[in-house]
């Protein structure tokens, strides 16, 4: 018998939202997060999807995360700057980029920089939304230590995921979305809750050996993407992050996936081009670019494989019937 449950979205999202008022979440802070949540579910990506809201309720419930914080935006020219109170991320992120629109339009240039902030989500996302509104965006979030600098063992870095989003003439824009490590942390969580292994060459155990147990892997280090390249990449997150915002490295932050400690306290930042500024006819010569790539058999546009599987999508969610329990028990708090 399967221990799955499916759902509509319009049932999950009363849920979710039953359980974050149930833990103290303003109706703002828990929409940002809730619809968020469901847009992973939708573009097929469970790891950052509803499978992470139970770990947010838990540390709401033990004060890791603040559910009252209600994000502080100031402005300074061009930079847009957030404190994120130690709430969560997706409300911080939605005002930020708000402010930074208004400042990306005046001055062609805007850096939305987050401070005091928590676990980013889709890093795609944002960049996604900005390049509908016709802006080149770049997006960068340091996270609780997850990797060795190269040549280590001892993990300093988080997987720190860079995005970067680029409008296009006609229809979806161009995605691109990676984890400096080889596959996001988030996946590793998931196998461990499945009970089954990881394939190899995704983590290191605490000795520095490939391990296929997720539990080695979490206590180990994830493996740089592109090795010593992915490590040094990391390294440039976590200072246009956390040490542009005098937030925590990620060997400073607290884990995303338990209730125990200090709140985490990492940070994102930003930066939104208005591509017009550069070239009136940026649009159009970036096509040429696109073309040149397509008329490649097998190529494609970073971004399309994401939003295919959301046109195919359907308005059915399945949950685990111990996610389902979770959320149950968060809403009945309240």
């Amino acid at each position: 018998m399967s221990d799955n449950i499916e759902l509509n979205v319009t049932q999950v999202r009363e849920l979710a939202m039953a359980a974050m008022r149930g833990r103290g979440f303003g109706e703002a802070e828990a929409t940002a997060t809730v619809e968020a949540l469901l847009a992973a579910e939708r573009d097929g990506l469970p790891s950052h999807g509803l499978s992470r809201l139970p770990f947010y309720l838990d540390q709401a419930a033990s004060g890791k995360v603040d559910a009252s914080a209600i994000p502080r935006v100031e402005t300074d020219g061009a930079v847009v700057l957030v404190d994120a109170g130690h709430g969560l991320a997706f409300p911080a992120v939605e005002q930020g980029l708000e402010a930074g629109y208004e400042r990306v339009a005046q001055f062609g240039l805007a850096a939305v920089s987050i401070a005091h902030s928590h676990h980013f989500g889709v890093a795609g996302a944002p960049v996604e939304a900005a390049a509908r509104c016709g802006y080149m965006a770049m997006a960068f979030s340091n996270a609780p230590s997850a990797m060795a600098p190269w040549g280590g063992k001892q993990p300093l870095f988080g997987t720190n995921p860079i995005a970067f989003a680029c409008p296009r003439r006609d229809g979806d824009p161009l995605l691109i979305d990676l984890s400096l490590s080889k596959v996001a942390r988030g996946k590793v969580m998931l196998a461990k809750q499945r009970g089954e292994p990881i394939p190899e060459g995704w983590a290191f155990d605490i000795e520095g050996h490939s391990t296929t147990e997720p539990d080695k892997a979490l206590a180990g280090s994830m493996v740089p993407a592109g090795d010593a390249k992915g490590a040094a990449l990391a390294l440039m997150v976590e200072l246009l992050t956390a040490g542009l915002t005098g937030s925590n490295f990620g060997f400073q932050a607290s884990s995303f996936f338990d209730a125990e400690g200090k709140p985490p306290g990492i940070a994102q930042l930003i930066l939104l081009i208005d591509p017009q500024r550069f070239s009136s006819d940026f649009i159009e010569h970036a096509e040429t670019l696109f073309e040149a790539m397509l008329d490649q058999p097998g190529v494609r546009v970073p971004g399309e494989r994401r939003f295919q599987l959301r046109r195919e999508g359907h308005d059915r969610v399945t949950l685990s019937s111990s996610l389902m329990t979770a959320l149950e028990h968060h809403a009945a708090v309240g």
